[in-house]
């Protein structure tokens, strides 16, 4: 009786893990609607800073629960421009690639860069990470680049400058000029973050530009667009795909004026010269795509840092 009832206790183990296995699919069909009753979210309001346009390539969504590859691109453009910090979706038992399609786009980093460039600089994010598992929860976590700080410091910052160099009687072309120099002005590219990949100076953000006089093509592009959106012109930022891996890749700002989008570099617009002295361009302040290509094109080398991705920035074609 005593060996009976020892083997007794691993058949009925073995029996319940045969007959789990046997039946998961119905198990995780009969689960997932509890599960799904649970969903969680930081916030259910979007922060100060959501934009409230719709994209070619992306657009704002209210239904979180995926049929396609877009919806899930739509996602997590919602997600970011509404500055949530965590969101959680489900993917429905009718779309069989969800999840397949969730993780190739959260792995996707150039992706996730193109959709970052469609929010206000407050809701872009400095690293993205997304947990998925079988029974079709994904939850994706946004670490953003701005803190609070940040924020209510530049907010100052820009309102001052604005103040001072912004009246009623400008165009907006005349406004955007007066920035696009005003920033030139007072700002040196930091080519030490460009070379070595670190700096004393916080130049990737809007704080670096206004704050420490330096910035890279991320900090000009950022504080650009502060500026744009402050004109209630609309914009967004648009990044270079490199050609090669491990090339450094470059952003400007793209906006739309007089009934068309048009290109502004203002990074391009401040070289580093040989000589050391300070220059002041307009070579790419408010050009059309033929007119960039054009540029980009002239003379003995060939520029490829304003090559773009035409399906992804589909209002620049």
């Amino acid at each position: 009786m005593k060996i009976f009832k020892i083997l007794l206790v691993p058949f009925i183990c073995l029996s319940l893990i045969l007959i789990t296995f046997i039946n998961m699919d119905k198990i995780t069909d009969f689960l997932v609607p509890f599960i799904e009753q649970n969903t969680t979210i930081s916030s259910y309001y979007a922060n100060d800073y959501k934009k409230d346009t719709n994209y070619l390539f992306v657009q704002n969504t209210n239904d979180f629960e995926p049929l396609s590859k877009q919806d899930i691109k739509n996602i997590f453009y919602t997600v970011v421009n509404n500055g949530w910090q965590t969101f959680t979706y489900y993917c429905p038992k009718e779309y069989l690639e969800c999840l397949n399609d969730s993780e190739e786009i959260s792995q996707d980093k150039e992706l996730l860069t193109h959709i970052n460039n469609f929010v206000h600089p407050y809701n872009g994010f400095s690293n993205i990470q997304t947990i998925i598992n079988e029974l079709g929860q994904v939850t994706v976590n946004v670490t953003y680049f701005y803190n609070i700080d940040h924020i209510n410091a530049i907010n100052q910052k820009v309102d001052e400058i604005y103040q001072e160099l912004i009246n009623d009687t400008m165009t907006d072309r005349e406004k955007i000029k007066t920035i696009h120099d005003y920033l030139i002005n007072n700002t040196k590219y930091d080519v030490t973050r460009n070379d070595q990949g670190e700096s004393i100076y916080q130049s990737y953000l809007a704080y670096g530009l206004l704050f420490e006089g330096y910035a890279t093509c991320n900090g000009y592009t950022d504080t650009m667009a502060l500026f744009l959106d402050k004109m209630n012109i609309p914009n967004f930022k648009v990044a270079m795909t490199p050609e090669e891996d491990g090339k450094e890749g470059h952003v400007w700002n793209a906006l739309y004026l007089d009934n068309q989008w048009y290109h502004l570099d203002l990074t391009w617009d401040d070289p580093v010269s040989e000589d050391g002295k300070d220059y002041l361009l307009d070579t790419y302040f408010l050009v059309d795509t033929n007119k960039l290509r054009e540029i980009d094109n002239e003379g003995d080398k060939k520029i490829t840092d304003h090559n773009f991705k035409t399906d992804v920035y589909l209002e620049l074609k």
